[in-house]
């Protein structure tokens, strides 16, 4: 420093030192601030559908995993979710319920006061039955409903969540920034210069009437199933619109985000885990609202409005926008029939089957076996399935009896009457031979020589065999019995 009239002054270097160190401390608190923000762990998203609508398999895909394991009851799995920037790593836990109303009750280890306000919920909905679309959307957002109702939570807690929803409703803006995606800009608000001005505009018509406090995300699975809608059903774009209108002004109405995904042609799924992480986590979207492909479909929360649904209109000819929805999308009947349905057979209890065969032994009959209801049904019949306890025994396939006759079922037992015919003939009877001398002649004088005889006497030979193999065909089947 340098003295002037008794004073002393800083020299410029001492305050450029000074500037400088000032400089390098902000710098320094920056980016310890910056490190200090890790990714929160308490985050989780609890998924809601119908059994079949493609829940397992949509996280599965979010996850990476290629073979995914269906369980029951309520489910537990997570999501690895990394900030790039930032060089951080956390896990999403995921919720899902099983389908089957019984389970409702397991909702409260998924959905409680301590996680409440840091839940997205998914309700998933299935294109391969989009005329249960309505049914289940009102039945999952009533279970929800219902389940808040039992949390104790906070009334402040409550309204700030709600207030959360409506905020960022309105703070939405369809924006592709031209940041690098790397940017530390990706956390900050990129309204933050109008902000004043939107909190002040009110919610557009319809939107947020019913506000749960909950990140709700519609998912559509399966669109690929379109092309099968369309070529069995004979589903037409206007029948797609009408349906996407619908559950869009559903959306409105619970603030939800909607996204149509396809897991087998890898459609959206990419897009739908950026925006989770992006709607939990703040990290960046930067995707704009897709409603050009209609099995494509992608609506950020707080870009719809009902002057973007009424383009749908015009392109429905055949229906209103108003009408019910299961009149215009209506489940087809069955293809499914009765007769295609194996028939069950309920055996019979043991002790019972044991005991009505010691009474039929008592008196003197054999005892026989119940028809079988597959031979039933070959033979053109109406089954009768056996009954447990049943006094009746069933009536038997015909058997043998030993002796052969013309009635006798089996084709070797009837030849071998044929030949007995021949053969054995009572004495004087037409066509009995006379042995006369050397030579044997028919009544009618045709005489039979000894190519003749052999052949009837090889006849004869070939009979035996035919009783014997008959009579050790009835006796195994009596063994059996």
């Amino acid at each position: 420093s340098s003295q002037v009239n008794g004073l002393s002054t800083p020299k410029k270097k001492d305050i450029d030192s000074k500037e400088k160190e000032n400089l390098w401390s902000a710098i320094l608190s920056e980016v310890q601030a910056q490190g200090s923000t890790k990714l929160p762990s308490n985050k989780s998203v609890l998924v809601l559908g119908d059994n079949a609508s493609g829940k397992t398999t949509l996280i599965a895909k979010l996850q990476g995993v290629e073979d995914p394991k269906k369980g029951s009851g309520l489910e537990y799995a997570y999501i690895d979710v990394r900030d790039e920037y930032r060089d951080d790593l956390t896990r999403l836990g995921v919720w899902v319920l099983d389908g089957d109303p019984g389970h409702v009750n397991l909702l409260r280890f998924a959905l409680n006061e301590s996680n409440f306000a840091h839940t997205l919920v998914i309700l998933t909905l299935s294109m391969t039955t989009p005329w249960g679309w309505l049914e289940q959307l009102q039945h999952y957002i009533k279970i929800l409903d219902n389940h808040i109702d039992t949390l104790k939570i906070d009334s402040e807690e409550k309204q700030a969540s709600k207030q959360r929803l409506i905020t960022e409703w309105q703070n939405y803006c369809e924006t592709v920034d031209d940041l690098d995606p790397g940017s530390p800009m990706k956390r900050t608000n990129r309204l933050s210069s109008i902000d004043d001005e939107l909190d002040t505009l009110p919610l557009p018509e319809g939107v947020l009437t019913t506000n749960l406090g909950l990140d709700i995300v519609v998912v559509v699975t399966k669109t690929d199933y379109m092309t099968t809608l369309e070529k069995e059903l004979d589903y037409r774009d206007e029948h797609f619109d009408f349906m996407q209108q619908w559950v869009r002004r559903f959306c409105l109405q619970y603030g939800a985000s909607l996204f149509y995904t396809s897991v087998k042609e890898d459609k959206n799924c990419d897009l739908l885990y950026k925006y989770l992480t992006h709607r939990i986590y703040g990290l960046p979207f930067r995707t704009p609202a897709l409603v050009v492909e209609k099995d494509a479909v992608l609506i950020p929360a707080g870009w719809d409005n009902m002057k973007k649904i009424s383009i749908l209109y015009e392109n429905m000819q055949s229906c209103k926008p108003d009408d019910i929805y299961t009149d215009i999308i209506a489940q087809p009947p069955s293809r499914k029939t009765v007769s295609n349905r194996e028939i069950e057979i309920q055996t019979e209890d043991e002790q019972s089957f044991l005991l009505r065969q010691q009474q039929l032994l008592m008196q003197g009959q054999t005892p026989t076996r119940g028809e079988s209801p597959l031979r039933s049904q070959s033979s053109g019949g109406k089954s009768t399935p056996r009954t447990p306890g049943s006094g009746t025994s069933q009536s038997s396939p015909k058997k043998h009896d030993g002796k052969l006759n013309p009635q006798t079922p089996s084709g070797e037992g009837v030849l071998a009457t044929f030949f007995n015919s021949l053969l054995h003939k009572k004495p004087g009877s037409p066509g009995q031979t006379n042995l006369t001398g050397t030579s044997l002649r028919t009544p009618n004088g045709t005489e039979l020589t000894p190519d003749k005889i052999t052949m009837r006497t090889d006849a004869q030979l070939e009979l035996d065999r035919l009783t014997r193999s008959v009579k050790k065909d009835l006796d195994f089947t009596q063994t059996d019995c």
